[in-house]
């Protein structure tokens, strides 16, 4: 068997979004037979995603009658190199941000972290949350964190996710009075001077608003997706559309809507109230033509989870968690959507005429 049979067996993976295979897409890197192994890199950038694993999975089946050993590995070409990488070893920066404070945006970033840690993934959580950095409490994290005898800080490890926040370097009863200059300086040391390691997922939680601080970040780090938050009532739409804008005028890729205090389902009666409205944020998703990442109900426990530190997506059989969960799992198959997209748009055949239905330009 050489390199051609191996690509012509692989033209029967489909990419499960894309709408074509993974030959016709250039989603194979790289094809080598060597003795009794076959050697395959396929474009894939979203780890444990469900949708990259599912196309994984499918290269190994259709080859499962092959006498050889599948050697399959899986990178997708940033065309930065390491050395001028601001994080060399993190493949995805995903920011999470909304509009305005009192929507559960920290409680979302923490959850997103602790559910993408929970499927497998190496995940890092940056609380950069100048004003009101509350991250260490949700994840009952009180010891600072070590220095390198280089004078880097090694971050603290919770629930497999390396955290690194504000809340660390001032003091806990210290009122945070930044200016911007200040808080950019900051915001980059954290950045260069930390000891992240090798990560599948950052998990960044910005400051609630559209202002100079979360520009600053824009400008400095290569977010690859970011996560608006919001909840179904109209105001909370209202400011998720000017951090739409925000990320638009930087062209980071916006990789969908997550509608926070859904609904609440009553303990006592078990009929569900929508207390702050309802669809609101899958409607604005429709409207901006961005993809829906989920409702997460509004559940006291979260909240409990919030003030008691352990993440609610890691309960066992709770509505909620599994709201959780799934929100994870859809926001790193749309991080995997945006990589392989552009990566076929440079690379696809150019005889086919691809369908792109599932996916939503940014």
């Amino acid at each position: 068997m050489d390199e051609t049979d191996v690509r012509e067996r692989l033209r029967a993976v489909e990419d499960p979004d894309l709408g074509d295979d993974v030959v016709s897409l250039g989603l194979v890197n790289d094809v080598t037979v060597e003795g009794d192994t076959i050697h395959i890199s396929l474009a894939l950038g979203a780890p444990y995603s469900p949708n990259e694993t599912a196309i994984a999975n499918d290269v190994r089946s259709v080859l499962d009658d092959v006498d050889y050993e599948i050697d399959l590995s899986a990178d997708i070409e940033t065309g930065v190199s390491d050395d001028e990488a601001i994080l060399p070893g993190v493949e995805n920066i995903i920011a999470v941000a909304s509009g305005k404070g009192g929507v559960g945006k920290s409680t979302v970033a923490v959850n997103l972290a602790a559910g993408l840690a929970e499927m497998g993934a190496r995940v890092g959580l940056f609380d950069a949350d100048v004003y009101g950095p509350n991250v260490p409490r949700m994840v009952d994290a009180d010891e600072r964190p070590q220095a390198t005898k280089d004078e880097n800080l090694v971050p603290v490890e919770k629930f497999g996710i390396k955290l690194m926040s504000m809340d660390f370097l001032v003091g806990e009863d210290d009122p945070v009075i930044w200016r911007g200059p200040m808080v950019h300086k900051v915001l980059t040391q954290l950045w260069e001077d930390v000891e992240w390691g090798a990560l599948d997922y950052m998990i960044v939680d910005l400051p609630p608003g559209t202002g100079d601080t979360q520009l600053s970040m824009l400008q400095t780090v290569p977010v690859s997706g970011a996560v608006i938050v919001t909840t179904p009532q109209e105001v909370a739409i209202d400011d998720a559309r000017k951090g739409l804008e925000m990320f638009g005028k930087h062209e980071t890729p916006v990789l969908g809507i997550v509608e926070n205090m859904a609904g609440f389902r009553c303990p006592d009666c078990g009929s569900e109230h929508a207390i702050f409205g309802e669809g609101g944020g899958e409607d604005f998703a429709d409207e901006s033509d961005m993809p829906f990442l989920g409702s997460i109900p509004l559940d006291p426990r979260v909240r409990e989870g919030g003030d008691g530190g352990r993440p609610t997506v890691l309960d066992d059989d709770s509505e909620t968690a599994d709201a959780l969960t799934e929100f994870a799992r859809e926001t790193a198959n749309m991080q995997g959507i945006v990589h392989r997209r552009g990566l076929s748009a440079t690379r696809s055949e150019p005889a086919h005429d691809h369908d792109h239905e599932h996916g939503h330009d940014h």
